[in-house]
């Protein structure tokens, strides 16, 4: 039981987190764009999800979670932040909203009706919590971090809306652009994930194969260990300069 354990950091999940972690991490950076006839200017599209959702369908809800993660610390690294962080948890928390349940789905049926059931539940899931986290958590804390002036954020939506006001901010906001949005983020990733995903995953399985030989249980678990270690060393460096740069740069 202790080496089963020990072997989920085996040395292919641990390369597979690192590619999709950088590769959504470098989409979600340098690749993104508004949609300024349909959204609000600053929330804008990217396809940061799709290595995201085939990374969990892969490897499994848990190394899903650290994916998103490393997504938005390597977007924290690499850009900084505009929103005093509240775009980040934005994300964080619509990201794990997506891989929590659609991985546990998809762990227990591995079939392509199992794969397009887990992405339409993932994604319902992910819709449901940015719904949520903007009406409780984001914009009230974006506001107060403003001094409770909604001036600000009210700017942002009167071009599309010219009519919007405190008052009715959260009919136009999380009706009008949250929710269509992020069913739009949700519909195009899950398009291009389903249609790659078996091959993708082929390519995992014989990953797996070459770098997790049975014969070598011991050493494998013993350097899986070291690796790990390694892993998150990497990650707490990540937090530490993603922090400078927001309170010192």
């Amino acid at each position: 039981m202790a080496k089963q354990k020990m072997a989920f950091f085996s040395t292919t999940r641990i390369v597979m987190i690192a590619l999709f972690g950088a590769l959504a991490g470098i989409l979600h950076a340098f690749a993104k764009f508004p949609l300024p006839f349909a959204f609000p200017g600053f929330l804008e599209l990217d396809f940061s999800d799709i290595p995201l959702f085939i990374g969990t369908f892969a490897l499994g809800p848990v190394s899903g979670c650290i994916i998103v993660v490393v997504k938005i610390l390597l977007k924290l690294v690499c850009v900084g932040t505009s929103t005093t962080f509240v775009g980040d948890l934005a994300n964080l928390l619509i990201g794990f909203g997506f891989v929590i349940p659609a991985g546990i789905l998809y762990k227990h049926f591995r079939t392509i009706k199992g794969a397009a059931l887990s992405m339409c539940v993932g994604a319902i899931s992910s819709v449901a919590v940015a719904i949520l986290a903007n009406w409780l958590i984001l914009i009230p804390f974006y506001v107060w971090h403003f001094g409770g002036d909604w001036e600000t954020i009210l700017a942002m939506m009167r071009p599309l809306f010219p009519g919007i006001t405190q008052a009715n901010f959260f009919n136009y906001y999380l009706w009008v652009s949250v929710l269509p949005f992020n069913l739009l983020r949700c519909l195009l990733s899950g398009i291009v994930t389903f249609l790659v995903y078996k091959h993708i995953s082929r390519a995992i399985d014989a990953m797996n194969k070459r770098l997790s030989p049975k014969e070598e249980g011991k050493t494998i678990c013993t350097r899986d260990i070291i690796v790990a270690v390694v892993c998150i060393g990497i990650v707490l460096l990540l937090v530490l300069f993603a922090l400078l740069q927001h309170f010192l740069w």
